[in-house]
């Protein structure tokens, strides 16, 4: 059992926006002894498989990586090929992004979201997807001082958090410790509505009845408004 915070109680959160100066939007994230970079880039290209196409609207990619030792044990880098893992994380930050994302603002232009892992300790997709949103927010700010943009582009405000069951006890915001003994592991992504935008994981070893999964994802969604209330003023 948890005996540094409430089962229900959140890591610290705290946020660097514009902590890279060369990038259109950037932020750092510490979430607990987990911390991530996410940067924005604007390409001025749509991707090749997008070129060419009836459809004008801008699109946006994630790309991530853990750095070298930000584990405990040094880990390789993925020079030419992103890994299995890498690729499924990379995908879901992706998806995450571009829900929240006016991307007809964007038309023929590519949204680039660089999320790098400085520490690792549990938590890191949904570190990086939080991060990967308030990169975009101060990425927008920019535009819009700058005169690029003329309307505000995200849609929601979006936060990640993961969710499980340890030793029989429902948790949030599972640090590593936790998260290697989970009989049930979720990464829950959510608005600040409330409304879900996916829902990754499962059960570790044997199947979860569905009210379990239920009253994981709904707590998922609560920990994920709360990071939005954290993390929204210190975007500003």
């Amino acid at each position: 059992m948890r005996t540094d915070r409430r089962p229900d109680e959140l890591r610290p959160i705290t946020v660097t926006p514009g902590y890279n100066r060369y990038a259109e939007g950037s932020a750092l994230v510490e979430w607990g002894s987990t911390v991530v970079l996410a940067t924005v880039t604007v390409d001025p290209r749509l991707p090749p498989h997008l070129r060419g196409k009836r459809a004008k609207n801008g699109w946006l990619t994630a790309e991530y990586a853990l750095l070298p030792r930000s584990t405990q044990e040094r880990s390789q880098r993925e020079r030419l090929y992103a890994g299995g893992r890498t690729q499924e994380i990379q995908r879901l930050v992706g998806r995450a992004l571009r829900s929240v994302v006016a991307l007809e603002m964007f038309r023929n232009k590519t949204l680039i979201v660089d999320i790098d892992v400085l520490q690792a300790d549990g938590g890191t997709r949904c570190a990086g997807i939080t991060a990967g949103y308030a990169a975009l927010h101060h990425a927008a700010n920019r535009l819009i001082f700058d005169g690029a943009l003329s309307e505000w582009p995200l849609e929601h405000e979006l936060a990640a958090v993961s969710v499980g069951l340890v030793d029989g006890a429902t948790l949030v915001d599972l640090q590593y410790s936790e998260d290697v003994q989970a009989e049930v592991d979720l990464n829950v992504i959510a608005t600040a509505e409330g409304h879900v935008v996916e829902v990754q994981g499962g059960g570790e070893d044997r199947p979860i009845p569905a009210e379990t999964f239920v009253t994981l994802v709904a707590n998922g969604v609560r920990a994920a408004q709360r990071v939005v209330e954290i993390v929204r003023p210190q975007l500003t």
